[in-house]
Formats: C-alpha cells, sequence, structure tokens
C-alpha cells in the first residue's frame, strides 16, 4: 500500500465539489496537495485552509483553465518548479450541459469536451514527464451506459475511459484508473446523489493501491460504498 505522506498530489478543479474532498482525503493522509481553480478562487482558498487544519503541512493554490493551453502548462510548470515532480496527478474538472443534444448550443458541447476531454488529454501529456506513481481520471457511469440528456458528457467520459485504457497500455511503469461515480450531490448534479466524501474514499483507496486492480481498469465507486 503507498504511502501518501509528503507525495505531490495535483487535482485539477479542486475548489469544490468531489475535487475538493479528495484534497481533505489527501490532506489527511499529510500528502501535499496542488488545489486547482477556474472560477472559484476564494473557494479554492478555504479548502486550501481546509487542507491544513486537516494535518496537510504544505501545499499550493493554482489557477487552471483546461481550455487554454499556456494556462496548463503554467500550472504544471509551477508545481513543477516548487516540487520538480508530481507524485499523482487527480484529473477531476468536468463540466455538464444537462439537457437533450438539440438544444445544447455549440458552445456548450465544445466546453464539455474540451474541458472534459481535450484538456485532461493536454495536462496528463504536460504532467507525464514528472508523474512517478499514479494517474486518477475521474470518468463516471455516464461513461459506461449512455444517458438520454447527457449526450455530449457521455461521450466525453466514454473517451475518458478509452484514454486511461490506452495509455495504461503505454506508460507501463505507472498506475493509470478511471474513477466512475454514479450521481453525486455537487454543484453539477444539484446536488442531487450520494455524498462527495464517498467518492473522495474511493479516489484515496485507488491511489494507495487497495483495490488492487491491474493498470488500465475501472473503479466503479458503486462497487465500494
Amino acid at each position: 500500500m503507498l504511502n501518501l505522506k509528503d507525495k505531490v498530489v495535483l487535482i485539477t478543479g479542486s475548489s469544490i465539489g468531489i475535487g475538493r474532498y479528495t484534497a481533505y482525503e489527501f490532506a489527511k493522509e499529510k500528502a501535499i496537495v496542488i488545489i486547482t481553480y477556474y472560477k472559484d478562487k476564494e473557494e479554492a482558498v478555504k479548502a486550501y485552509n481546509t487542507c491544513i487544519n486537516l494535518g496537510m503541512s504544505e501545499g499550493m493554490v493554482l489557477y487552471l483553465n483546461l481550455k487554454d493551453n499556456k494556462s496548463i502548462k503554467n500550472c504544471v510548470k509551477q508545481v513543477v518548479d516548487k516540487y520538480k515532480r508530481i507524485d499523482i496527478l487527480i484529473n477531476n474538472a468536468g463540466v455538464l450541459a444537462w439537457k437533450p443534444l438539440r438544444k445544447q448550443t455549440f458552445e456548450e458541447i465544445e466546453n464539455q469536451i474540451r474541458v472534459n476531454l481535450e484538456g485532461l488529454i493536454k495536462i496528463t501529456k504536460e504532467a507525464l514527464p514528472y508523474i512517478t506513481s499514479t494517474i486518477i481520471n475521474i470518468g463516471s457511469g455516464a461513461g459506461k451506459t449512455g444517458f438520454s440528456e447527457l449526450t455530449t458528457y457521455c461521450a466525453t467520459k466514454f473517451g475518458v475511459r478509452g484514454f486511461t485504457q490506452a495509455l495504461a497500455q503505454e506508460e507501463i511503469n505507472l498506475k493509470i484508473y478511471t474513477v466512475n461515480p454514479g450521481m453525486t450531490a455537487t454543484r453539477m448534479t444539484g446536488y442531487k446523489g450520494i455524498n462527495p466524501e464517498i467518492v473522495a474514499k474511493v479516489i484515496l483507496n485507488t491511489a494507495k493501491g487497495i483495490y488492487n486492480k491491474p493498470s488500465g481498469s475501472d473503479i466503479d465507486v458503486w462497487e465500494f460504498s
């Protein structure tokens, strides 16, 4: 089982929701947590302060826009400049347009694809030379089964799973997983579903290696909660 003390953990989209609670779980393990935000700077600072209170000795709060190449590069550079490595990358940031495809605008379609899939791939590529241990991509139950009114979102999350499986074949010295939550009570879902703390604990256990699954595997939250 991996000891997370002093491991550098970069979590995208960690100012609120699943990402925030994931940061808390790693802080309890005394990891060095890098919290990133896009719009919610104030919430990111609150999350960071809570992490310190939970036992984290140090970390960072960084701006990250996954639709902007310079922002992606700058985020990774700031972490590497300070810590020289990223032990664990958790690709959590995601967006959702919950409506039938006929009613989704081109901007809404583009936003979901660029954040959920393109941005995830790009930051992984940028961070890859510095990753020492694990990559955890946050997928979804909607990445395993299609759901009406989630067409584009489903497409991105199916894509995340394919990316995980392919990258695991390329990067045989790393552990790479897709963690698939079901409906989780966050802003994205109107706070309907399971407590995000449950998902965060599954992400933590995945990083620790508790589930003992081969790299490239799906970790379905509903099997462990």
